[in-house]
Formats: C-alpha cells, structure tokens, sequence
C-alpha cells in the first residue's frame, strides 16, 4: 500500500514539475517579445517567479524524494533501466537551474536572446519526458 501512495503522489509532483517546465520557457518567448519596462514585461516577471518558486521547486524537490522512496521501496536499484532514468531526470533538473538562471536574467532585464531561442527550448523538457516515461513503462533492461 505504500508503494501505491509514494507512486501517486510522485506521479501528481511529475505532473505539476512538467506543467512547469513546459510553460516556463513559453512565458520567456512572450517575456522576450515585450518590451523592456512594460506592463507587460513586469507582469510576466511576477508570473515566472511564482511559477518557479510556488511550483516548479516545491514538484521538482517532491518528484526527487518520491523517486527515490520508490526506487528504494521497489528494490529498482540494480536495473539499467533505473539508472537511464535517473541520468534523464538528471539532465531534467538541469534543465530546470538553466530556466531559473534565465528568468533572473529576465528580472534584471538583462535578456539578450530572441524569443525563437526560448521556443526551441521549449521542446527539450517534452523530449526528455517522452524518454523518461518510455524507460518506466517499458523498462526495457
């Protein structure tokens, strides 16, 4: 019974993470559009900050103890699939610091890049999720 909470729970903190990166580095192609010292520019600083810090830190913090409780309650450990996982949530997280990295860089107004930068970079969290939960599903070693 355990193990089914810790995997509900994990899977709602999954969905929360990836809602987040998947809208984060849209407001940033928006953010990028606008102008410098708009409204609309100073709006979207309120929305990804509260995005990152009421959201995406507090899901990305739960997916990585819920994980990790997981593998440990279902003695994954020795699997390749696991472990292909975990270097995949790795990169995810990465991902993750890059885009706070960058809405800091938007804060100060200080952003240099094109808003089709940002749209590019919008795919990554989708490929990497893609392949994240084809190695659960399937765990193919």
């Amino acid at each position: 019974m355990l193990y089914d909470v810790l995997k509900a729970l994990h899977i709602v903190a999954v969905i929360a993470w990836m809602a987040g990166l998947l809208y984060l580095p849209r407001l940033f192609v928006y953010h990028a559009e606008a102008e410098r010292g708009s409204a609309q520019s100073e709006t979207f600083k309120v929305m990804e900050r509260r995005l990152l810090r009421a959201i995406m830190n507090p899901a990305m913090i739960l997916v990585w103890i819920l994980g990790l409780a997981l593998a440990w309650q279902g003695e994954w450990w020795r699997f390749g699939w696991l472990h292909a996982k975990l270097t995949l949530v790795v990169v995810l997280t990465i991902v993750h610091h890059v885009y706070g990295r960058w809405r800091k860089t938007f804060e100060a107004d200080r952003n240099a890049r094109p808003a089709s930068y940002y749209r590019w970079w919008n795919e990554v969290p989708t490929v990497l999720m893609i392949a994240i939960v084809f190695l659960v599903v399937l765990k193919p070693f």
